[in-house]
């Protein structure tokens, strides 16, 4: 089977790359004002992620409330509480930021576009991924900062509930808002253009990527990460989403699901957002030298999640009637 390399994690290692030669770009005392087109940037990502919302895809899909309980489970609640089994282990400070990068890579919301993409290649129930993966996003925004101030406090930046939410919403909430609203005008014509807004989407986040870790760079906060430890963080982000997308299939399993319900469990409950994780840990953790770190297992499990879907989902396409557990 031929594995088709995505252009956009070849473009994330490539900003990472710059990030670590030139890292003074994304610095505070460069007077390029990269804070405020990111800033700019997130709240348009989310205003035209508003007007792409179809309402009538979106009422397909919310009857199946069972499937929708177990996917938002796994995204909110199992993901977290695995990560939580692992805290009595951390003994110093630097399994401390891991844990706690874990743990914000746990908390996030599912991933919309792979995860509706990959499911309609599998033949999956379309409807009801476009409703999870649309409605974990703005779950998200309310959850994952609950989640997170239960520990960032204990890390290197201020926790301000009030300050975090007044962000969320200038920059999330209002946008989708907004977009709704003018779906109905102009829905059809960000639809039409949809590659370019993803292009768009995209670039935001490489720009973010980029000012993460050249802040990381800057403070030579990598220098205490080694090959045995990048190893090591690959071999866990494996490992929870090989438990993570076994145990949806096993409770869909348990669930009475169909193979298209299956299908939809697996793949949106065990996805996670790259364009969520770096809006939310701009927010959360604002500027703290650490962040690269913080969104290392993330990028880790973004490549690997895209992977081995996709290479579920070819298998799949090719079967009449596919099974994906044992």
């Amino acid at each position: 089977m031929k594995i088709k390399i995505d252009g956009f994690i070849v473009s994330v290692v490539a900003v990472i790359c710059i990030a670590y030669f030139f890292p003074a770009w994304g610095t505070h005392e460069n007077k390029f004002p990269i804070n405020t087109i990111s800033a700019i940037g997130i709240s348009l990502i989310f205003f035209f992620y508003g007007l792409k919302l179809s309402p009538s895809k979106l009422k397909a899909g919310v009857k199946n409330w069972k499937l929708h309980l177990l996917v938002q489970s796994s995204t909110f609640f199992i993901f977290p509480l695995l990560i939580l089994l692992c805290r009595p282990l951390i003994q110093n400070e630097e399994q401390e930021i891991i844990w706690l990068a874990f743990f914000f890579l746990a908390a996030l919301p599912s991933t919309v576009s792979s995860s509706v993409v990959m499911v309609s290649i599998a033949k999956g129930n379309i409807p009801s991924a476009i409703f999870n993966a649309s409605i974990s996003g703005i779950i998200g925004v309310v959850l994952t900062p609950l989640w997170m101030g239960l520990f960032v406090h204990n890390a290197q930046t201020d926790f301000n509930f009030i300050d975090i939410y007044i962000k969320l919403i200038v920059q999330i909430i209002l946008p989708v808002i907004v977009g709704s609203i003018l779906q109905r005008f102009f829905g059809e014509f960000a639809r039409k253009h949809g590659k370019l807004l993803t292009l768009f989407d995209k670039s935001v986040i490489l720009l973010i990527i980029y000012k993460s870790f050249a802040a990381s760079f800057d403070e030579n906060i990598f220098n205490s990460v080694s090959i045995y430890d990048l190893l090591m963080l690959v071999t866990a982000v494996l490992a929870l989403f090989t438990i993570l997308f076994f145990l949806t299939g096993f409770l869909a399993k348990k669930m009475k699901f169909n193979t298209e319900d299956q299908i939809t469990a697996q793949f949106c409950g065990t996805k996670k957002s790259l364009v969520h994780g770096t809006v939310f840990s701009k927010i959360i953790f604002g500027n703290i030298a650490t962040i690269g770190i913080i969104l290392l297992p993330l990028m880790l499990f973004h490549a690997l999640q895209l992977l081995i879907i996709s290479m579920v989902a070819s298998k799949l396409s090719m079967k009449n009637i596919p099974k994906l557990t044992s």
